[in-house]
Protein backbone atom coordinates (compact mmCIF):
# COMPACT_ATOMS: atom_id res chain seq x y z
CA UNK A 1 0.00 0.00 0.00
CA UNK A 2 2.72 2.50 1.02
CA UNK A 3 4.72 1.58 -2.08
CA UNK A 4 1.66 2.13 -4.26
CA UNK A 5 1.00 5.59 -2.81
CA UNK A 6 4.63 6.74 -2.83
CA UNK A 7 4.97 5.48 -6.40
CA UNK A 8 2.89 8.51 -7.42
CA UNK A 9 5.38 11.05 -6.01
CA UNK A 10 7.20 10.87 -9.37
CA UNK A 11 8.42 14.31 -10.49
CA UNK A 12 8.05 15.68 -6.96
CA UNK A 13 10.80 13.51 -5.46
CA UNK A 14 13.19 16.47 -5.42
CA UNK A 15 10.74 18.60 -3.43
CA UNK A 16 10.15 15.66 -1.11
CA UNK A 17 13.89 15.39 -0.40
CA UNK A 18 14.55 19.12 -0.03
CA UNK A 19 11.78 19.52 2.58
CA UNK A 20 13.39 17.29 5.28
CA UNK A 21 16.77 18.99 4.67
CA UNK A 22 15.18 22.39 5.32
CA UNK A 23 13.47 21.05 8.44
CA UNK A 24 16.76 19.69 9.79
CA UNK A 25 18.44 23.04 9.14
CA UNK A 26 15.61 24.81 10.98
CA UNK A 27 15.99 22.47 13.97
CA UNK A 28 19.76 23.05 14.11
CA UNK A 29 19.21 26.80 14.23
CA UNK A 30 16.62 26.43 16.97
CA UNK A 31 18.90 24.24 19.05
CA UNK A 32 21.85 26.62 18.81
CA UNK A 33 19.87 29.71 19.87
CA UNK A 34 19.25 28.55 23.52
CA UNK A 35 22.99 27.91 23.95
CA UNK A 36 23.75 31.40 22.69
CA UNK A 37 21.06 32.78 24.94
CA UNK A 38 22.70 31.09 27.95
CA UNK A 39 26.04 32.56 26.94
CA UNK A 40 24.53 36.04 26.69
CA UNK A 41 23.12 35.77 30.21
CA UNK A 42 26.20 34.20 31.81
CA UNK A 43 28.97 36.06 29.95
CA UNK A 44 27.23 39.24 28.93
CA UNK A 45 24.42 40.26 31.26
CA UNK A 46 25.96 39.06 34.52
CA UNK A 47 29.42 40.47 33.64
CA UNK A 48 28.06 43.66 32.09
CA UNK A 49 29.89 43.06 28.80
CA UNK A 50 27.76 44.96 26.26
CA UNK A 51 30.12 44.16 23.39
CA UNK A 52 29.65 40.44 23.99
CA UNK A 53 25.88 40.92 24.18
CA UNK A 54 25.77 42.80 20.85
CA UNK A 55 28.06 40.33 19.10
CA UNK A 56 26.25 37.23 20.37
CA UNK A 57 22.86 38.86 19.78
CA UNK A 58 23.81 39.47 16.17
CA UNK A 59 24.74 35.81 15.79
CA UNK A 60 21.41 34.83 17.38
CA UNK A 61 19.59 37.11 14.94
CA UNK A 62 21.42 35.50 12.03
CA UNK A 63 20.56 32.02 13.33
CA UNK A 64 16.92 33.04 13.71
CA UNK A 65 16.82 34.39 10.16
CA UNK A 66 18.43 31.22 8.80
CA UNK A 67 15.91 29.12 10.73
CA UNK A 68 13.05 31.26 9.42
CA UNK A 69 14.30 30.93 5.84
CA UNK A 70 14.69 27.17 6.23
CA UNK A 71 11.16 26.93 7.67
CA UNK A 72 9.68 28.96 4.81
CA UNK A 73 11.50 26.90 2.17
CA UNK A 74 10.47 23.69 3.91
CA UNK A 75 6.82 24.79 3.89
CA UNK A 76 7.07 25.77 0.22
CA UNK A 77 8.60 22.49 -0.93
CA UNK A 78 6.33 20.42 1.31
CA UNK A 79 3.26 22.12 -0.16
CA UNK A 80 4.57 21.49 -3.68
CA UNK A 81 5.32 17.82 -2.95
CA UNK A 82 2.02 17.09 -1.17
CA UNK A 83 -0.21 18.84 -3.72
CA UNK A 84 1.80 17.17 -6.49
CA UNK A 85 1.25 13.78 -4.91
CA UNK A 86 -2.48 14.51 -4.62
CA UNK A 87 -2.61 15.56 -8.29
CA UNK A 88 -0.82 12.38 -9.41
CA UNK A 89 -3.01 10.16 -7.23
CA UNK A 90 -6.18 11.61 -8.72
CA UNK A 91 -4.86 11.31 -12.28
CA UNK A 92 -3.64 7.74 -11.68
CA UNK A 93 -6.96 6.67 -10.16
CA UNK A 94 -9.01 8.31 -12.88
CA UNK A 95 -6.83 6.76 -15.62
CA UNK A 96 -7.13 3.33 -14.02
CA UNK A 97 -10.90 3.69 -13.67
CA UNK A 98 -11.08 4.37 -17.42
CA UNK A 99 -9.46 0.99 -18.06
CA UNK A 100 -11.95 -0.89 -15.85
CA UNK A 101 -14.28 -3.39 -17.41
CA UNK A 102 -17.92 -3.40 -16.36
CA UNK A 103 -17.05 -6.22 -13.96
CA UNK A 104 -14.43 -4.02 -12.26
CA UNK A 105 -16.79 -1.06 -12.09
CA UNK A 106 -19.42 -3.25 -10.43
CA UNK A 107 -17.02 -3.75 -7.47
CA UNK A 108 -17.01 -0.05 -6.57
CA UNK A 109 -19.91 2.27 -5.91
CA UNK A 110 -19.90 5.58 -7.76
CA UNK A 111 -20.07 7.44 -4.45
CA UNK A 112 -17.15 5.38 -3.16
CA UNK A 113 -15.00 6.32 -6.14
CA UNK A 114 -15.89 10.00 -5.74
CA UNK A 115 -14.92 9.87 -2.05
CA UNK A 116 -11.61 8.25 -2.92
CA UNK A 117 -10.85 10.91 -5.54
CA UNK A 118 -11.72 13.78 -3.19
CA UNK A 119 -11.77 13.24 0.58
CA UNK A 120 -9.32 10.33 0.70
CA UNK A 121 -6.77 12.04 -1.55
CA UNK A 122 -7.03 15.24 0.54
CA UNK A 123 -6.27 13.20 3.66
CA UNK A 124 -3.20 11.71 1.99
CA UNK A 125 -2.11 15.18 0.85
CA UNK A 126 -2.36 16.61 4.38
CA UNK A 127 -0.64 13.60 5.93
CA UNK A 128 2.20 13.64 3.40
CA UNK A 129 2.85 17.33 4.00
CA UNK A 130 2.88 16.77 7.74
CA UNK A 131 5.18 13.77 7.42
CA UNK A 132 7.68 15.69 5.29
CA UNK A 133 7.76 18.59 7.74
CA UNK A 134 6.68 17.61 11.23
CA UNK A 135 7.59 13.93 11.10
CA UNK A 136 11.18 14.97 10.37
CA UNK A 137 11.25 18.09 12.50
CA UNK A 138 9.57 16.80 15.67
CA UNK A 139 11.69 13.67 16.35
CA UNK A 140 14.96 15.42 15.47
CA UNK A 141 14.00 18.44 17.56
CA UNK A 142 13.02 16.28 20.53
CA UNK A 143 16.12 14.07 20.39
CA UNK A 144 18.48 17.00 19.84
CA UNK A 145 16.88 19.03 22.64
CA UNK A 146 17.13 16.02 24.94
CA UNK A 147 20.82 15.57 24.14
CA UNK A 148 21.52 19.26 24.66
CA UNK A 149 19.64 19.19 27.96
CA UNK A 150 21.69 16.22 29.18
CA UNK A 151 24.89 17.95 28.11
CA UNK A 152 23.93 20.97 30.23
CA UNK A 153 22.73 19.02 33.29
CA UNK A 154 21.90 15.32 33.33
CA UNK A 155 19.97 15.46 36.60
CA UNK A 156 17.50 18.09 35.43
CA UNK A 157 17.26 16.53 31.96
CA UNK A 158 16.06 13.31 33.62
CA UNK A 159 12.86 15.20 34.51
CA UNK A 160 12.22 15.64 30.77
CA UNK A 161 12.96 12.03 30.04
CA UNK A 162 10.52 10.80 32.68
CA UNK A 163 7.83 13.21 31.41
CA UNK A 164 8.36 12.10 27.82
CA UNK A 165 8.05 8.42 28.70
CA UNK A 166 4.87 8.89 30.75
CA UNK A 167 3.32 11.31 28.27
CA UNK A 168 4.26 9.12 25.30
CA UNK A 169 2.54 6.10 26.88
CA UNK A 170 -0.63 8.12 27.59
CA UNK A 171 -0.71 9.51 24.05
CA UNK A 172 -0.28 6.01 22.62
CA UNK A 173 -3.35 4.81 24.52
CA UNK A 174 -5.34 7.83 23.33
CA UNK A 175 -4.31 7.37 19.71
CA UNK A 176 -5.01 3.65 19.77
CA UNK A 177 -8.56 4.30 20.96
CA UNK A 178 -9.17 7.12 18.47
CA UNK A 179 -7.87 5.02 15.55
CA UNK A 180 -10.83 2.66 15.83
CA UNK A 181 -13.24 5.48 15.13
CA UNK A 182 -11.23 7.03 12.32
CA UNK A 183 -11.26 3.74 10.40
CA UNK A 184 -15.06 3.71 10.52
CA UNK A 185 -15.51 7.30 9.35
CA UNK A 186 -14.53 7.10 5.68
CA UNK A 187 -16.97 4.38 4.56
CA UNK A 188 -19.65 6.70 5.99
CA UNK A 189 -18.47 9.43 3.63
CA UNK A 190 -19.46 7.04 0.82
CA UNK A 191 -23.01 6.94 2.21
CA UNK A 192 -23.09 10.74 2.39
CA UNK A 193 -21.87 11.16 -1.20
CA UNK A 194 -24.27 8.49 -2.39
CA UNK A 195 -27.16 10.38 -0.81
CA UNK A 196 -26.13 13.64 -2.50
CA UNK A 197 -25.48 12.03 -5.89
CA UNK A 198 -28.75 10.11 -5.89
CA UNK A 199 -30.76 13.14 -4.83
CA UNK A 200 -29.25 15.51 -7.39
CA UNK A 201 -29.45 13.09 -10.32
CA UNK A 202 -33.06 12.18 -9.49
CA UNK A 203 -34.23 15.61 -8.32
CA UNK A 204 -37.20 15.59 -10.71
CA UNK A 205 -38.45 12.32 -9.27
CA UNK A 206 -37.94 13.62 -5.73
CA UNK A 207 -40.04 16.69 -6.47
CA UNK A 208 -42.65 14.75 -8.45
CA UNK A 209 -43.28 12.50 -5.45
CA UNK A 210 -42.87 15.32 -2.90
CA UNK A 211 -40.09 13.42 -1.13
CA UNK A 212 -37.93 16.41 -0.19
CA UNK A 213 -38.49 15.85 3.53
CA UNK A 214 -37.55 12.19 3.22
CA UNK A 215 -34.38 13.03 1.30
CA UNK A 216 -33.49 15.74 3.82
CA UNK A 217 -33.88 13.25 6.66
CA UNK A 218 -31.76 10.69 4.82
CA UNK A 219 -28.99 13.24 4.25
CA UNK A 220 -29.16 14.46 7.84
CA UNK A 221 -28.83 10.90 9.06
CA UNK A 222 -25.77 10.25 6.86
CA UNK A 223 -24.25 13.56 7.95
CA UNK A 224 -24.98 12.88 11.62
CA UNK A 225 -23.30 9.47 11.37
CA UNK A 226 -20.08 11.19 10.32
CA UNK A 227 -20.55 13.85 12.99
CA UNK A 228 -21.06 11.22 15.70
CA UNK A 229 -17.95 9.28 14.71
CA UNK A 230 -15.78 12.39 14.54
CA UNK A 231 -17.17 13.58 17.87
CA UNK A 232 -16.28 10.29 19.55
CA UNK A 233 -12.77 10.42 18.10
CA UNK A 234 -12.29 14.09 19.00
CA UNK A 235 -13.61 13.54 22.55
CA UNK A 236 -10.79 11.07 23.04
CA UNK A 237 -8.22 13.36 21.43
CA UNK A 238 -9.21 16.25 23.71
CA UNK A 239 -7.19 14.52 26.44
CA UNK A 240 -4.03 15.40 24.47
CA UNK A 241 -4.07 19.09 25.43
CA UNK A 242 -4.63 18.77 29.21
CA UNK A 243 -2.06 15.98 29.48
CA UNK A 244 0.42 18.11 27.57
CA UNK A 245 -0.29 21.12 29.78
CA UNK A 246 0.20 19.05 32.95
CA UNK A 247 3.49 17.71 31.58
CA UNK A 248 4.76 21.15 30.48
CA UNK A 249 3.90 22.99 33.68
CA UNK A 250 4.98 20.03 35.81
CA UNK A 251 8.39 20.03 34.12
CA UNK A 252 8.70 23.81 34.46
CA UNK A 253 7.89 23.67 38.18
CA UNK A 254 10.24 20.75 38.80
CA UNK A 255 13.11 22.34 36.85
CA UNK A 256 12.55 25.74 38.42
CA UNK A 257 12.59 24.28 41.93
CA UNK A 258 15.56 21.97 41.36
CA UNK A 259 17.36 24.53 39.18
CA UNK A 260 17.05 27.27 41.81
CA UNK A 261 18.70 25.02 44.38
CA UNK A 262 21.50 24.20 41.93
CA UNK A 263 22.08 27.88 41.15
CA UNK A 264 22.45 28.61 44.87
CA UNK A 265 25.05 25.85 45.17
CA UNK A 266 26.76 26.99 41.92
CA UNK A 267 25.96 23.64 40.27
CA UNK A 268 24.03 25.48 37.55
CA UNK A 269 24.16 28.95 36.04
CA UNK A 270 21.15 31.20 35.37
CA UNK A 271 21.81 31.01 31.63
CA UNK A 272 21.89 27.23 31.70
CA UNK A 273 18.57 27.18 33.57
CA UNK A 274 17.01 29.41 30.89
CA UNK A 275 18.36 27.09 28.18
CA UNK A 276 16.90 24.07 29.95
CA UNK A 277 13.52 25.81 30.10
CA UNK A 278 13.68 26.41 26.36
CA UNK A 279 14.67 22.82 25.66
CA UNK A 280 11.84 21.69 27.90
CA UNK A 281 9.33 23.47 25.68
CA UNK A 282 11.02 22.12 22.55
CA UNK A 283 10.85 18.54 23.80
CA UNK A 284 7.25 18.64 24.94
CA UNK A 285 6.01 20.57 21.90
CA UNK A 286 7.78 18.07 19.66
CA UNK A 287 5.94 15.31 21.46
CA UNK A 288 2.67 17.12 20.89
CA UNK A 289 3.53 17.43 17.19
CA UNK A 290 4.22 13.69 17.07
CA UNK A 291 0.80 13.01 18.58
CA UNK A 292 -0.81 15.19 15.87
CA UNK A 293 1.19 13.38 13.21
CA UNK A 294 0.01 10.07 14.59
CA UNK A 295 -3.62 11.22 14.36
CA UNK A 296 -3.18 12.43 10.78
CA UNK A 297 -1.31 9.31 9.69
CA UNK A 298 -3.94 7.12 11.37
CA UNK A 299 -6.68 8.88 9.42
CA UNK A 300 -4.71 8.74 6.20
CA UNK A 301 -3.94 5.01 6.49
CA UNK A 302 -7.62 4.20 6.03
CA UNK A 303 -7.68 6.55 3.04
CA UNK A 304 -4.45 5.08 1.64
CA UNK A 305 -5.92 1.58 1.73
CA UNK A 306 -8.99 2.74 -0.20
CA UNK A 307 -6.89 4.59 -2.79
CA UNK A 308 -4.47 1.67 -3.21
CA UNK A 309 -7.47 -0.60 -3.76
CA UNK A 310 -8.43 1.43 -6.84
CA UNK A 311 -4.85 1.83 -8.10
CA UNK A 312 -4.08 -1.88 -7.74
CA UNK A 313 -7.31 -3.00 -9.38
CA UNK A 314 -6.52 -4.48 -12.77
CA UNK A 315 -9.04 -4.76 -15.53
CA UNK A 316 -10.63 -8.18 -15.87
CA UNK A 317 -10.34 -7.67 -19.64
CA UNK A 318 -7.10 -7.30 -21.54
CA UNK A 319 -5.86 -7.33 -25.11
CA UNK A 320 -4.16 -10.48 -26.42
CA UNK A 321 -0.45 -10.38 -27.16
CA UNK A 322 -1.02 -9.95 -30.90
CA UNK A 323 -4.53 -8.50 -31.26
CA UNK A 324 -6.54 -8.44 -34.47
CA UNK A 325 -6.97 -4.81 -35.52
CA UNK A 326 -9.65 -5.09 -38.20
CA UNK A 327 -13.22 -6.35 -37.97
CA UNK A 328 -14.07 -8.00 -41.33
CA UNK A 329 -17.86 -7.72 -41.12
CA UNK A 330 -20.84 -7.78 -38.78
CA UNK A 331 -21.38 -11.54 -38.50
CA UNK A 332 -22.07 -12.62 -34.89
CA UNK A 333 -21.91 -16.17 -33.56
CA UNK A 334 -22.67 -17.35 -30.03
CA UNK A 335 -21.45 -20.88 -29.33
CA UNK A 336 -22.61 -22.56 -26.11
CA UNK A 337 -22.28 -19.29 -24.22
CA UNK A 338 -22.75 -19.15 -20.45
CA UNK A 339 -22.30 -15.92 -18.54
CA UNK A 340 -22.37 -14.88 -14.87
CA UNK A 341 -21.56 -11.47 -13.41
CA UNK A 342 -19.72 -13.07 -10.51
CA UNK A 343 -17.67 -16.24 -10.19
CA UNK A 344 -19.56 -16.98 -6.99
CA UNK A 345 -22.98 -16.85 -8.67
CA UNK A 346 -25.03 -19.96 -8.07
CA UNK A 347 -26.62 -19.78 -11.52
CA UNK A 348 -25.40 -18.09 -14.73
CA UNK A 349 -27.35 -15.16 -16.18
CA UNK A 350 -27.05 -16.60 -19.71
CA UNK A 351 -27.25 -20.33 -20.29
CA UNK A 352 -26.07 -22.27 -23.35
CA UNK A 353 -26.73 -19.55 -25.95
CA UNK A 354 -26.29 -20.71 -29.55
CA UNK A 355 -27.01 -18.10 -32.21
CA UNK A 356 -25.72 -17.23 -35.67
CA UNK A 357 -26.44 -13.76 -37.06
CA UNK A 358 -25.48 -12.79 -40.61
CA UNK A 359 -23.81 -9.52 -41.56
CA UNK A 360 -26.33 -6.80 -42.42
CA UNK A 361 -29.26 -8.56 -40.73
CA UNK A 362 -31.70 -6.71 -38.54
CA UNK A 363 -32.28 -8.78 -35.44
CA UNK A 364 -34.96 -8.05 -32.88
CA UNK A 365 -34.50 -9.16 -29.28
CA UNK A 366 -37.54 -9.39 -27.08
CA UNK A 367 -38.17 -10.79 -23.65
CA UNK A 368 -39.39 -10.00 -20.18
CA UNK A 369 -37.59 -7.90 -17.59
CA UNK A 370 -34.64 -9.88 -16.25
CA UNK A 371 -34.48 -12.25 -19.21
CA UNK A 372 -30.82 -11.14 -19.85
CA UNK A 373 -31.33 -9.26 -23.12
CA UNK A 374 -28.79 -6.56 -22.22
CA UNK A 375 -26.35 -9.13 -20.86
CA UNK A 376 -26.46 -10.91 -24.22
CA UNK A 377 -25.50 -7.85 -26.31
CA UNK A 378 -22.86 -6.66 -23.79
CA UNK A 379 -20.81 -9.73 -24.68
CA UNK A 380 -20.57 -8.69 -28.34
CA UNK A 381 -18.46 -5.58 -27.73
CA UNK A 382 -16.67 -7.40 -24.92
CA UNK A 383 -17.92 -5.20 -22.12
CA UNK A 384 -17.95 -8.48 -20.22
CA UNK A 385 -16.25 -11.79 -20.98
CA UNK A 386 -18.18 -15.02 -21.32
CA UNK A 387 -17.97 -17.53 -18.49
CA UNK A 388 -18.06 -20.44 -20.92
CA UNK A 389 -18.30 -20.84 -24.69
CA UNK A 390 -17.34 -18.14 -27.18
CA UNK A 391 -18.63 -15.07 -29.00
CA UNK A 392 -17.32 -14.34 -32.49
CA UNK A 393 -17.61 -11.19 -34.59
CA UNK A 394 -16.67 -11.36 -38.26
CA UNK A 395 -15.65 -14.99 -37.78
CA UNK A 396 -13.05 -14.12 -35.08
CA UNK A 397 -13.38 -14.64 -31.33
CA UNK A 398 -13.91 -11.26 -29.67
CA UNK A 399 -11.07 -12.07 -27.24
CA UNK A 400 -8.62 -11.97 -30.15
CA UNK A 401 -9.47 -8.38 -31.12
CA UNK A 402 -7.89 -5.18 -29.96
CA UNK A 403 -10.68 -3.97 -27.66
CA UNK A 404 -10.60 -0.39 -28.90
CA UNK A 405 -10.89 -1.51 -32.52
CA UNK A 406 -13.71 -3.93 -31.70
CA UNK A 407 -15.68 -1.31 -29.77
CA UNK A 408 -15.20 1.21 -32.56
CA UNK A 409 -16.97 -1.22 -34.88
CA UNK A 410 -19.69 -2.22 -32.40
CA UNK A 411 -21.75 0.84 -31.59
CA UNK A 412 -24.01 0.52 -28.56
CA UNK A 413 -26.87 2.74 -27.46
CA UNK A 414 -27.46 1.68 -23.89
CA UNK A 415 -30.72 1.66 -21.95
CA UNK A 416 -29.65 4.71 -19.96
CA UNK A 417 -29.12 7.61 -22.35
CA UNK A 418 -26.08 9.58 -21.26
CA UNK A 419 -25.27 12.99 -22.70
CA UNK A 420 -22.50 15.25 -21.48
CA UNK A 421 -22.46 18.97 -20.80
CA UNK A 422 -21.55 20.73 -24.04
CA UNK A 423 -23.15 21.54 -27.37
CA UNK A 424 -25.15 19.09 -29.44
CA UNK A 425 -22.31 18.93 -31.97
CA UNK A 426 -19.78 18.16 -29.24
CA UNK A 427 -21.95 15.31 -27.99
CA UNK A 428 -22.47 13.93 -31.47
CA UNK A 429 -18.72 13.96 -32.14
CA UNK A 430 -18.20 11.40 -29.41
CA UNK A 431 -19.06 9.05 -32.26
CA UNK A 432 -16.42 10.57 -34.53
CA UNK A 433 -14.32 13.48 -33.26
CA UNK A 434 -13.47 14.48 -36.84
CA UNK A 435 -17.03 14.43 -38.17
CA UNK A 436 -18.12 17.43 -40.19
CA UNK A 437 -21.29 19.37 -39.45
CA UNK A 438 -22.89 17.88 -42.57
CA UNK A 439 -22.16 14.33 -41.39
CA UNK A 440 -23.70 15.15 -38.02
CA UNK A 441 -26.83 16.50 -39.72
CA UNK A 442 -27.06 13.36 -41.89
CA UNK A 443 -27.07 10.96 -38.94
CA UNK A 444 -29.47 13.18 -37.01
CA UNK A 445 -31.90 12.97 -39.92
CA UNK A 446 -31.59 9.16 -39.82
CA UNK A 447 -32.30 9.20 -36.07
CA UNK A 448 -35.20 11.65 -36.52
CA UNK A 449 -33.39 14.20 -34.35
CA UNK A 450 -32.85 16.87 -36.98
CA UNK A 451 -36.42 18.17 -36.72
CA UNK A 452 -36.33 19.07 -33.04
CA UNK A 453 -32.72 20.35 -33.22
CA UNK A 454 -33.74 22.88 -35.90
CA UNK A 455 -36.37 24.25 -33.53
CA UNK A 456 -33.71 25.32 -31.02
CA UNK A 457 -32.46 28.89 -31.29
CA UNK A 458 -28.82 27.80 -31.65
CA UNK A 459 -29.69 24.54 -33.45
CA UNK A 460 -26.60 22.26 -33.42
CA UNK A 461 -24.72 24.71 -31.19
CA UNK A 462 -27.39 24.42 -28.49
CA UNK A 463 -25.79 23.80 -25.10
CA UNK A 464 -26.81 20.60 -23.35
CA UNK A 465 -26.86 20.73 -19.58
CA UNK A 466 -25.22 17.99 -17.51
CA UNK A 467 -26.95 14.69 -18.16
CA UNK A 468 -29.12 16.27 -20.87
CA UNK A 469 -31.47 17.72 -18.26
CA UNK A 470 -32.79 20.33 -20.72
CA UNK A 471 -33.95 17.65 -23.20
CA UNK A 472 -36.85 15.23 -23.13
CA UNK A 473 -36.31 11.48 -22.86
CA UNK A 474 -37.16 10.94 -26.52
CA UNK A 475 -34.83 13.71 -27.65
CA UNK A 476 -31.96 12.25 -25.65
CA UNK A 477 -32.61 8.81 -27.14
CA UNK A 478 -32.52 10.13 -30.69
CA UNK A 479 -29.31 12.07 -30.09
CA UNK A 480 -27.69 8.96 -28.63
CA UNK A 481 -28.74 6.95 -31.68
CA UNK A 482 -27.31 9.64 -33.99
CA UNK A 483 -24.07 9.63 -32.01
CA UNK A 484 -23.81 5.85 -32.39
CA UNK A 485 -24.47 6.06 -36.15
CA UNK A 486 -21.67 8.59 -36.57
CA UNK A 487 -19.18 5.83 -35.72
CA UNK A 488 -20.18 4.07 -38.97
CA UNK A 489 -20.15 0.73 -37.14
CA UNK A 490 -20.36 -2.73 -38.58
CA UNK A 491 -22.70 -3.67 -35.72
CA UNK A 492 -25.31 -1.36 -34.20
CA UNK A 493 -26.95 -2.33 -30.91
CA UNK A 494 -30.02 -0.45 -29.69
CA UNK A 495 -30.75 -1.53 -26.13
CA UNK A 496 -34.38 -0.48 -25.68
CA UNK A 497 -33.28 2.84 -27.13
CA UNK A 498 -36.55 3.91 -28.72
CA UNK A 499 -38.79 3.31 -25.72
CA UNK A 500 -39.30 7.07 -25.17
CA UNK A 501 -40.25 7.89 -28.77
CA UNK A 502 -43.68 7.50 -30.32
CA UNK A 503 -44.50 4.56 -32.58
CA UNK A 504 -44.45 6.64 -35.78
CA UNK A 505 -40.97 8.02 -35.03
CA UNK A 506 -39.79 4.53 -34.08
CA UNK A 507 -41.00 3.28 -37.46
CA UNK A 508 -39.22 6.11 -39.32
CA UNK A 509 -35.95 5.34 -37.50
CA UNK A 510 -36.20 1.65 -38.41
CA UNK A 511 -36.94 2.53 -42.05
CA UNK A 512 -33.88 4.82 -42.14
CA UNK A 513 -31.73 1.99 -40.81
CA UNK A 514 -32.96 -0.37 -43.50
CA UNK A 515 -32.30 2.05 -46.34
CA UNK A 516 -29.27 4.02 -45.15
CA UNK A 517 -27.13 1.37 -43.43
CA UNK A 518 -28.12 -1.94 -45.07
CA UNK A 519 -24.69 -3.55 -44.51
CA UNK A 520 -24.63 -2.82 -40.79
CA UNK A 521 -25.82 -5.62 -38.53
CA UNK A 522 -28.55 -4.17 -36.34
CA UNK A 523 -29.65 -5.63 -33.02
CA UNK A 524 -32.75 -3.98 -31.57
CA UNK A 525 -33.80 -4.79 -28.01
CA UNK A 526 -37.38 -3.71 -27.45
CA UNK A 527 -40.41 -4.23 -25.27
CA UNK A 528 -42.82 -3.45 -28.12
CA UNK A 529 -43.45 -6.13 -30.73
CA UNK A 530 -44.07 -3.37 -33.26
CA UNK A 531 -40.42 -2.31 -32.92
CA UNK A 532 -39.09 -5.73 -33.95
CA UNK A 533 -41.76 -7.48 -35.99
CA UNK A 534 -40.29 -6.23 -39.28
CA UNK A 535 -36.81 -7.42 -38.35
CA UNK A 536 -35.24 -10.19 -40.45
CA UNK A 537 -35.33 -12.46 -37.41
CA UNK A 538 -36.26 -12.13 -33.75
CA UNK A 539 -34.65 -13.67 -30.67
CA UNK A 540 -37.05 -14.46 -27.84
CA UNK A 541 -35.22 -14.42 -24.51
CA UNK A 542 -36.65 -16.21 -21.52
CA UNK A 543 -34.91 -16.69 -18.18
CA UNK A 544 -31.40 -16.34 -19.62
CA UNK A 545 -32.00 -18.64 -22.60
CA UNK A 546 -32.69 -18.03 -26.26
CA UNK A 547 -36.11 -19.70 -26.17
CA UNK A 548 -36.90 -19.11 -29.85
CA UNK A 549 -35.27 -17.55 -32.90
CA UNK A 550 -37.01 -16.86 -36.19
CA UNK A 551 -39.06 -14.46 -38.27
CA UNK A 552 -42.18 -12.76 -36.98
CA UNK A 553 -44.40 -15.19 -38.87
CA UNK A 554 -42.44 -18.25 -37.71
CA UNK A 555 -42.57 -17.16 -34.09
CA UNK A 556 -46.31 -16.52 -34.23
CA UNK A 557 -46.71 -20.16 -35.31
CA UNK A 558 -44.08 -21.84 -33.16
CA UNK A 559 -43.38 -19.67 -30.09
CA UNK A 560 -45.99 -19.57 -27.38
CA UNK A 561 -44.15 -16.80 -25.49
CA UNK A 562 -43.92 -14.55 -28.56
CA UNK A 563 -47.53 -15.26 -29.56
CA UNK A 564 -48.78 -14.34 -26.09
CA UNK A 565 -46.77 -11.09 -26.12
CA UNK A 566 -47.99 -10.19 -29.57
CA UNK A 567 -51.64 -10.86 -28.73
CA UNK A 568 -51.44 -8.97 -25.43
CA UNK A 569 -49.98 -5.89 -27.13
CA UNK A 570 -52.04 -5.85 -30.30
CA UNK A 571 -55.25 -6.89 -28.60
CA UNK A 572 -54.92 -4.71 -25.50
CA UNK A 573 -54.53 -7.77 -23.34
CA UNK A 574 -52.35 -6.27 -20.59
CA UNK A 575 -48.84 -6.08 -19.26
CA UNK A 576 -45.93 -7.52 -21.21
CA UNK A 577 -44.16 -9.19 -18.34
CA UNK A 578 -47.30 -10.71 -16.88
CA UNK A 579 -48.51 -12.03 -20.19
CA UNK A 580 -45.45 -13.55 -21.73
CA UNK A 581 -42.08 -12.19 -20.80
CA UNK A 582 -41.96 -13.75 -17.38
CA UNK A 583 -42.45 -17.28 -18.62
Amino acid sequence: MVKTILGQVKEFKKDSLITPVCMILEVIMEMIIPLLMAAVIDNGVEKGDMGYIYKTGAVMMLMALLGLAAGIMGAKYAASASTGLAKNLRIAMFDNIQSFSFANIDKFSTAGLVTRLTTDVTNIQNAYQMILRMCVRAPISMITAMIMAFLINGKLASVYLAAVIILGFCLFLIMRRATTYFKEIFPRYDDLNASVQENVSAIRVVKAYVREDYENDKFKKASKNIYDMFTKAENILTWNAPLMQVAVYGCILAISWLGAKMIITDALTTGQLMSLMTYCMNILMSLMMLSMIFVMVTMSMASAERIAEVLNETSSLSNPQHPVTEVPDGRIVFEHVDFAYSKDSEEPVLKDINLEIHAGETIGIIGGTGSAKSSLVNLISRLYDVTAGSVSVGGINVKEYDMEELRNQVSVVLQKNVLFSGTILENLRWGDKNATREECIRVCKMACAHEFIEQFKDQYDTYIEQGGSNLSGGQKQRLCIARALLKKPKILILDDSTSAVDTATDSRIRHAFATEIPDTTKLIIAQRVSSVQNADRIIVMDNGRAADFGTHEELLKNSEIYRDVYESQTGGGGDFDQQGGGR
